[in-house]
């Protein structure tokens, strides 16, 4: 009797003991699952970590089993993200990213002129691979140049394929007796399309007038276009002031209005004046008169400071005014000396 009550007696105490050493609930490391989870692990109970999806160990798994102690192992498991393939570079674009590890997402752009082939962004999947695969760049391109009606192409270097890449011109010339509006060149642009096209219209002139004292030439048609041409002349004594030709504008217009103007007569009788900076005697000089626009400098005196200075005057249509500041001296005068010949102020 004595002996079933001891070992009763001990089989209580062992249970008791062995109850005490179970294993707590294991610690939870970074992207990385335990199997089987729980709060408490009898002795001889195993447990498996092993890292998630996306995440790598050195190591591989770790398999512990609960000991009598019910203290676990120390785990020196270290779960890292997988790293996809570098992808820093995007000919003829650029890649935006932080890191390449796994679940970051990289994107991407084109360089003005090309145009993204694939995804603007791309992530590192578990596996380590980039999904969607990475795109390229590829240049922008412009269909053939429309021409515009009455032109023709002057200046055009098409790609293979009969295409234009961004930043290809295209050169335009209107036909005769058209003129053209807007820009005579086109761009390809970024967006695969050709700046706006020039117009070329069909421009008429008026006749154009003859000038007072002066006749007017121009092609004998019914009616005269862009860029046919007038020429101008004067009767004798007097001159053409503007252009001798002038030409039928895409306005509508002629490029000037010439006129004729008079000569000038002269009422000195006898000066030295300065005509392209030489000393010339008006009296001989201009003896048939001033033409217009002619410009010549007279001698005037400054009595206070004996000396002389110049003033000019010019023959406008007919009018020549003489300076006040000149005296003009009689030829019996022989003694008095000309302002010309006295030493400038």
């Amino acid at each position: 009797m004595a002996s079933r009550v001891l070992f009763l007696f001990l089989s209580f105490v062992c249970h008791v003991v062995t109850a005490g050493r179970t294993c707590p609930k294991p610690d939870q490391l970074p992207f990385a699952t335990v199997v089987p989870l729980k709060d408490v692990y009898d002795p001889g109970e195993t447990i498996v970590y092993s890292c998630k999806p996306g995440y790598v160990s050195r190591g591989g798994m770790r398999r512990f089993t609960c000991p009598l102690t019910g203290l676990w192992p120390i785990n020196t498991l270290k779960c890292t993200p997988r790293v996809c393939p570098f992808a820093g570079i995007l000919e003829n674009g650029i890649v935006r990213y932080t890191t390449f590890e796994y679940p970051n997402t990289i994107s991407f752009s084109c360089n003005t002129g090309y145009m993204l082939n694939g995804t603007d962004n791309a992530k590192c999947t578990e596996e380590g691979v980039w999904s969607p695969a990475i795109p390229v760049c590829s240049p922008v391109t412009c269909p053939f140049p429309p021409i515009p009606n009455f032109a023709t192409l002057s200046d055009y270097k098409p790609r293979p394929g009969n295409n234009s890449f961004y930043r290809d011109k295209a050169v335009f010339k209107c036909l005769p007796k058209y003129a053209m509006f807007g820009n005579d060149t086109i761009t390809c642009t970024a967006h695969g399309n050709w700046t706006e096209l020039p117009e070329c219209r069909d421009v008429k002139c008026p006749f154009p007038k003859r000038p007072e004292n002066g006749y007017v030439n121009h092609p004998a048609k019914v009616a005269l276009s862009y860029k046919d041409q007038a020429k101008y002349g004067c009767h004798d004594t007097y001159v053409l002031d503007g252009p001798d030709e002038v030409e039928c504008t895409k306005f509508g217009n002629w490029s000037a209005q010439p006129s004729c103007k008079a000569s000038c007569k002269l009422s000195v009788k006898k000066a030295t004046v300065l005509f392209n900076g030489e000393k010339v005697k008006l009296q001989e000089k201009f003896k048939n008169g001033m033409l217009h626009g002619e410009k010549v400098s007279f001698f005037c005196k400054n009595k206070e400071q004996k000396c002389s200075y110049t003033v000019d005057a010019q023959c406008i249509d007919g009018t020549f005014e003489v300076p006040k500041c000149f005296k003009e001296h009689s030829s019996l005068a022989f003694w008095k000396t000309d302002a010309s010949d006295i030493k400038p102020c």
